[in-house]
């Protein structure tokens, strides 16, 4: 896990704005230029742990360089591979791999890989520089193009570094906000600056001065499904995956532990890890203003996995104390309050490793939200005059916030409206009636879709849990969840990997009918039955609870 910077105009400070995220990579930074580009690079030492592992690295001609931030999984039979192809090797590191499978792949190395990335490598034989991004997005990447001057960073304040006086705020992005809780990517906080979507590539033209490619080289389709499949194979088969993912990840020359919060996905994870490694550590934090923590929860599973456990209880102060640290871990506004509960066990965890598993991902792929069900029971037996939307989201902001009426104007507006709008509204954003203030003050044009990112990945030819599920894959996962513990875990220079987000568990649980990913009805339904001989019962199917503080 690091963090990487780049760009066409060699005279920016890049040593101010690799220094600026320094937290990523406190163990080595370097910047390297030549005419026409420059490359930095910040290190947290994982595998490898040599200098001459150390980034930017190039191949043996010099003609080509990389700096990536994240983890490859299973590069070492990747490593195998090349080697039967003729490829040698001179470090033991996964960039390594990645710099020889572009040179023998050219651009379409990235179909033979699996893990978290951010990658930018310069070909000097072509003067291109190619970005890439792992498939669901747990790695950041932002790029900045002008017309004149491109760069790129793994944060956001590193690009502000570069251009300290000439960025202006986008006020869609703020307006954004008010919806989504975050500013939904393409977009950031500024105007010329754009977060490159999951499972993208952008090919740069340093000659040209030109951005010639930004599109997907990966997708996934839940309409293509596998009719024939029956629970007992698909509970096999994930039991197989997860098995397979947990172990990959938890190859490092430094120590690694595991975040348990005594949930379905941090549990499955644990159970997975301890089986490789027995005795591995594991870390939960509590709030000792809550009456029901879920650190008894985890204890049980920790005692069961026979893990190194260790948890802690967390006062308001410590939380207090971390509220004005949001605008130094995000860069632009962000409103999901569990970052400070994540920034908590990321700090703990970091006393003793340097690499975490988590379960997140786990809702997303398996189906865990409540809503997955409850959105679609409000639209089957809701009124959906949509056309008295707005005008009751106006009602509403005439009456007092928590009055009766107010309620009431909640409970009714959830059977008008449309069914994106009702989709934000079970996600807590803002609808269009409940912003037309807003929209007035930062001057949105009055055609403006509130809704354009959703819009973008919803399937009315999907039923309506997968549809739910594609839509938050593709959105509230990368922007919000990874994003969230990202940028905390990085504060820590702590590692985050996710089990639960290998592109083979990814492609093959959206492949399995809702009567098996829901089996019996159930959130979840077919990760819980193939752990119902592993996991206790009553953690299996517990009350869900969110990672929030009091």
């Amino acid at each position: 896990m690091c963090g990487i910077v780049g760009g066409t105009n060699t005279t920016l400070d890049y040593e101010a704005a690799i220094q600026a995220i320094r937290h990523r990579g406190p163990d080595h930074q370097r910047v390297l230029r030549w005419d026409d580009l420059a490359l930095a690079f910040a290190r947290l030492s994982i595998v490898d742990l040599r200098a001459i592992a150390n980034q930017p690295m190039s191949a043996c001609d010099e003609k080509v360089w990389i700096v990536f931030n994240g983890e490859i999984y299973g590069y070492r039979e990747l490593r195998s591979r090349l080697e039967s192809l003729g490829h040698q090797f001179r470090t033991n590191s996964d960039t390594e791999v990645l710099l020889t499978a572009y040179l023998q792949w050219g651009e379409d190395f990235v179909d033979n890989l699996d893990g978290m990335f951010s990658i930018a490598i310069y070909d000097r034989r072509d003067r291109r520089l190619r970005l890439y991004r792992d498939r669901a997005g747990i790695k950041p990447l932002y790029y900045y193009w002008d017309g004149e001057h491109f760069a790129f960073a793994s944060e956001l304040k590193a690009i502000e570094s570069l251009f300290p006086d000439s960025l202006t705020v986008d006020q869609t992005a703020l307006y954004d906000f008010l919806t989504y809780h975050y500013v939904p990517s393409p977009k950031s906080l500024y105007r010329n600056i754009f977060k490159l979507e999951p499972g993208s590539c952008l090919r740069f033209s340093v000659a040209r001065q030109v951005i010639e490619h930004n599109d997907s080289y990966w997708s996934i389709d839940p309409a293509h499904q596998r009719p024939e499949m029956t629970i007992d194979l698909a509970a096999e088969r994930v039991r197989s995956l997860i098995a397979a993912s947990v172990t990959d990840q938890l190859v490092a020359d430094v120590p690694v532990g595991a975040f348990l919060s005594g949930g379905v996905d941090s549990s499955v994870v644990t159970l997975e890890a301890t089986r490789t490694t027995p005795g591995l550590k594991t870390y939960s934090i509590g709030f000792d203003s809550m009456e029901e923590s879920e650190t008894v929860f985890a204890s049980e599973v920790a005692t069961a996995c026979d893990s190194d456990h260790t948890e802690e209880l967390v006062d308001a102060e410590t939380v207090e104390n971390l509220f004005g640290r949001l605008r130094s871990w995000y860069d632009e506004p962000f409103a999901d309050t569990s970052a400070y509960p994540t920034y908590c066990v990321a700090r703990i965890a970091r006393r003793d490793v340097t690499v975490a598993l988590s379960g997140d991902g786990g809702d997303e792929v398996f189906g865990g939200y409540t809503r997955f069900q409850r959105c679609p029971q409000f639209q089957k037996f809701g009124i959906r005059w949509t056309r008295l939307d707005r005008p009751l989201e106006r009602l509403k902001i005439l009456l007092r916030n928590g009055s009766v009426a107010r309620r009431a104007c909640n409970l009714a507006a959830l059977g008008l409206h449309d069914p994106i709008a009702l989709y934000v509204k079970f996600m807590g954003g803002m609808t269009a009636g409940e912003k037309v203030g807003y929209g007035r003050a930062l001057e949105i044009p009055n055609d403006y879709d509130d809704y354009w990112k959703f819009r973008r990945y919803w399937r009315n030819d999907l039923p309506w849990k997968t549809r739910l599920q594609y839509l938050d894959f593709k959105t509230y996962l990368p922007d919000d969840i990874l994003t969230k513990v990202d940028r905390v875990s990085m504060a820590n220079s702590l590692e985050v990997r996710v089990p639960l987000l290998s592109r083979s568990l990814i492609e093959f649980a959206f492949s399995l009918p809702e009567r098996i990913r829901y089996y019996e009805g159930l959130l979840k339904g077919c990760l819980k039955y193939a752990y119902r001989d592993q996991i206790a019962n009553h953690i299996l199917h517990r009350e869900k609870q969110g990672f929030s503080i009091p």
